[in-house]
């Protein structure tokens, strides 16, 4: 996993040439088959077809209060009207009694013959039972009919992540199961003799194997199917067996380390034996040694070795092509201005910033971490989002730098 020289010879793709180039990819392969789910089992997965609702929300009018179902013209103030039934929430009501109102409870159906509901704590309840109203409009306190959800409204089209309140919403028109492209299987692995497990000592030259553990969780909180393929040693003829094999079993190979140009980085060179190399160096830092490819027909993805470049590029190439290759109609965040409170000189290539947004007496501002180094993952743990600077700008305290939030980026 060695770093290579570091020098910016030759051509340096931007990231919106990768990205084009990328979702190009992507998107000329087959679709992934799809696989019909209860709702349980279907958070985070891309919907493979429109859903259509066959019922209305709510199916009635019902009541947005506790307090009582009236005529709205009954409701003069100072009038007083009997109670004429009592309905709560789950019971089929009757007519409303001409000049009566009915006690209603939140989310009750509202009765036929009435328009309104006045809240409990608006009426005053007489020592004969009767109740003294204010003035009401019609439609006051009731949640209409379809007004949520019309029959034939189209919930969701086709290439939709679902998300928990989309789930809700599957619910609430009675929908059990939705059918969804089947969840990418991805082959995660490292690269490099000095990377060892957590929990075994460190012999000298050692490292752990932190950039493993960040891929495999955050694929796995979007609700990719995870192969773990474990480390790679620093062999040639190892590194194409082990992609050859994993090529057979998972729908792409995401590796980190092994892309750069050092004597010991042999990914480049097994996927070029094994198949083709489509893109190779990214014009960012960190995450310059990005690569995308195919070993035999199956995509490859080479990230850098650096655990901070690693995150870089995971949020801003990995995960766009592996949503495009879901079948997700993704957008890649729209990022927005933001004051920063520091200054920066000029720079080679745009470069990814770990930053933190904080309120101060000038309003919130972006706070970069002290150590922007690639080896330095505590920074990302302490930034909430990457800003940057593009290649040629000199930042000034002040200045804005476009923002996207990690929530954001993975959203």
């Amino acid at each position: 996993m060695s770093a290579g020289c570091g020098c910016d010879r030759g051509h340096l793709a931007t990231l919106e040439e990768v990205l084009s180039q990328l979702q190009r990819e992507a998107q000329a392969l087959p679709v992934m088959e799809a696989v019909h789910l209860p709702l349980k089992e279907v958070c985070g997965a891309v919907l493979a077809e429109p859903v259509v609702s066959a019922v209305q929300v709510p199916p009635a009018d019902n009541s947005a209060m506790d307090g009582y179902a009236l005529c709205a013209k009954d409701a003069i103030a100072g009038a007083d009207l009997a109670v004429s039934q009592r309905i709560p929430a789950g019971i089929a009501p009757q007519p409303l009694q001409a000049g009566s109102c009915a006690r209603i409870f939140t989310g009750a159906e509202v009765p036929l013959g009435a328009d309104a509901v006045v809240m409990q704590e608006d009426v005053e309840v007489l020592p004969d039972g009767r109740i003294c109203i204010p003035a009401m409009k019609a439609g006051q306190n009731v949640r209409r009919a379809g007004q949520d959800i019309a029959i034939g409204a189209t919930l969701f089209e086709a290439g939709r992540r679902l998300q928990s309140a989309d789930i809700g919403l599957l619910a609430s028109i009675g929908v059990a199961s939705v059918a969804v492209r089947r969840r990418l299987r991805v082959a995660v692995l490292s690269s490099g003799d000095e990377l060892v497990q957590p929990g075994i000592p460190l012999a000298a030259g050692q490292l752990y194997n932190s950039n493993q553990f960040t891929l495999i969780s955050t694929l796995a909180s979007m609700g990719f199917e995870i192969l773990d393929a474990g480390t790679l040693p620093d062999n040639l003829e190892a590194t194409r067996r082990r992609l050859i094999e994993l090529a057979g079993t998972a729908d792409v190979i995401i590796s980190s380390g092994g892309v750069s140009v050092g004597e010991e980085d042999h990914l480049k060179t097994a996927v070029e034996a094994e198949g083709r190399m489509v893109l190779w160096k990214l014009g960012i830092k960190p995450g310059k040694p990005l690569a995308f490819g195919y070993v035999g027909k199956t995509p490859f993805i080479g990230l850098p070795g650096n655990p901070v470049a690693v995150w870089v590029t995971l949020l801003v190439a990995a995960v766009p092509w592996l949503r495009w290759r879901q079948g997700e109609n993704f957008v890649p965040p729209l990022p927005y201005a933001v004051p920063c409170a520091f200054s920066r000189k000029l720079g080679k290539r745009r470069e990814y910033l770990r930053v933190q947004r904080q309120m101060t007496p000038a309003g919130v501002r972006l706070v970069a971490y002290p150590n922007q180094s690639s080896g330095v993952l505590s920074s990302v743990c302490w930034s909430d989002g990457l800003a940057w600077q593009e290649a040629g700008q000199l930042v000034n305290e002040g200045d804005t730098l476009p923002f996207v939030s990690y929530a954001d980026w993975l959203a």
